[in-house]
């Protein structure tokens, strides 16, 4: 179960703006790809969430660009759990361009645990909060 995840992706044309560039949302998208994927390999995919009716929903984002992805481009999106609160969790992340290991964007996600027919913060469950190793920023 790993506490640091490293999510794959090669940069395709739907990916691209009218720059030749990754969109803005193309980032947003694949840190949320990689959240996923690394929730599903600890253990809790998204039917997990939806078995108990809770689960995981983004309070915010920031992002920052450092470098342009283009086509072709093979990324990887290494992404952990930073911490856990009461209701609350910091994710974040690194792209980084495989060729040449150049760090595309660093960004973090707050994550807020709800209801999913309410909408209402609920605790984080044990079992769910147990499934992720907390990564401090000095690492």
């Amino acid at each position: 179960m790993p506490a640091v995840y490293d999510w794959q992706h090669v940069v395709i044309e739907r990916d691209l703006d009218d720059l030749g560039h990754a969109n803005n949302i193309s980032y947003l998208k694949w840190m949320q790809s990689a959240a996923l994927a690394h929730s599903a390999a600890q253990g809790w995919p998204i039917e997990a969430y939806r078995a108990i009716g809770q689960g995981w929903v983004v309070r915010s984002h920031f992002i920052e660009y450092l470098t342009s992805a283009r086509l072709g481009d093979e990324i990887v999106v290494r992404t952990w759990v930073a911490n856990l609160k009461k209701v609350t969790s910091l994710r974040r992340y690194h792209m980084i361009r495989v060729a040449d290991q150049v760090t595309l964007a660093k960004a973090y996600s707050d994550w807020a645990f709800v209801d999913f027919t309410t909408g209402v913060p609920k605790r984080i469950p044990v079992e769910v909060s147990q499934a992720f190793e907390i990564v401090p920023d000095e690492k």
